[in-house]
C-alpha cells in the first residue's frame, strides 16, 4: 500500500471516528493547507470578475496603509495560523459597498467604501480582526462540510476533484454562500477580534462603533450601501449587546485619540482616490 493510500485512509478513520462527537460543535474536514488552496482559488475567481470585484490598481500607500494595520492585529498572540494562512490584503475599488471579507486562508478584501464610512484606526483594526477571527475559526469551510455533507467535501479536502472545486467555489462565490456568516460567526468573529485587539495599541471596543453606526443608517437613505454587508454579516441588537458585555468583562477600557488614531486615519482617507 503507497504512503498516500495510507494517509487518505487514516485521515478518513480519524474522520469517521470524530465526526458523531463534532456534528453539534460544526465538524469541518478541511486541513489548513486545503483552506490555503480553498483561498487562492477564490482569489483567481475574484480576478477574473473585475467588474463585480474591481480590485484597485495603483495607490500603493492605501494598500500599505491596511496591511500595516492588520498587520498590527495578527502580532496579537491569540491568533495562531499567521504562519500558516496568507494574511494579505486587497483593496476592492467600489465606494458604494461598506464591506470588507476575509476567504479560507487569509485573503483579506476590503471595500473603499467601508475606508470612507468608519472614522479611526481602531475600528479599522477591529473590522481586520474580525476577519481574522473568520479565518482562523474556519466558519467557511465548516459551512462547506455542513452544506455539501462528508462524502463530497472528503473527496475536496484530499484534493480528489479539482475540478469540483473550482466549479463549487465561482458558484457559492457568485452566490454569496461562501462568505454569508451565521449571527453566531459573527459573534464568535466579534469576540476574537476584542481579544485580538487587547494587546494591541488599539482601543479594543472599536468596532462597536462601526454598529452603531450602522444601525443609524440602516433604512436610510444609504441603507442600499449596507445591503451587502448585512447580507454576509447580519447584525443584530444581540451581538452589539454581546459584544458590549465582552468589553465590561474586559474591564471596560477607555477610548482615546491615543488608542483610536483618528487624526491618522483622516489624514489617510485623503489618500482614498
Amino acid at each position: 500500500m503507497g504512503e498516500s493510500m495510507k494517509n487518505i485512509i487514516i485521515r478518513i478513520l480519524i474522520i469517521l471516528t470524530s465526526s458523531i462527537s463534532c456534528m453539534q460543535c460544526g465538524l469541518n474536514i478541511f486541513p489548513d493547507d486545503e483552506d490555503i488552496k480553498l483561498g487562492k482559488q477564490i482569489d483567481q475567481e475574484i480576478r477574473k470578475n473585475p467588474k463585480q470585484y474591481p480590485i484597485m490598481e495603483g495607490h500603493p500607500a492605501v494598500k500599505q496603509y491596511v496591511k500595516e494595520v492588520g498587520d498590527r492585529v495578527l502580532a496579537s498572540p491569540a491568533i495562531t495560523k499567521k504562519g500558516i494562512y496568507a494574511y494579505q490584503y486587497e483593496i476592492i475599488h467600489d465606494d458604494s459597498t461598506i464591506n470588507a471579507f476575509c476567504t479560507p486562508g487569509g485573503y483579506i478584501y476590503v471595500y473603499t467604501g467601508l475606508l470612507k464610512f468608519i472614522d479611526n484606526e481602531a475600528t479599522l483594526a477591529g473590522v481586520l480582526g474580525h476577519e481574522i477571527a473568520h479565518a482562523e475559526r474556519r466558519h467557511a469551510t465548516t459551512r462547506m462540510t455542513k452544506t455539501y455533507g462528508l462524502q463530497i467535501v472528503l473527496g475536496l479536502a484530499l484534493g480528489e476533484n479539482p475540478n469540483q472545486i473550482a466549479a463549487i467555489t465561482a458558484n457559492l462565490l457568485a452566490t454569496g454562500g461562501l462568505l454569508a456568516n451565521s449571527r453566531a460567526d459573527e459573534s464568535e468573529a466579534d469576540e476574537y477580534s476584542l481579544k485580538y485587539l487587547s494587546s494591541t495599541p488599539y482601543y479594543p471596543g472599536a468596532i462597536t462603533y462601526f454598529f452603531e453606526k450602522m444601525e443609524r443608517r440602516k433604512g436610510g437613505s444609504s441603507g442600499g450601501s449596507l445591503d451587502r454587508l448585512l447580507s454576509t454579516h447580519p447584525l443584530d441588537q444581540d451581538r452589539i449587546d454581546h459584544a458590549k458585555a465582552l468589553l465590561q468583562q474586559m474591564g471596560n477600557p477607555k477610548a482615546s485619540e491615543a488608542n483610536l488614531f483618528a487624526q491618522r486615519f483622516q489624514a489617510f482617507r485623503k489618500k482614498l482616490p
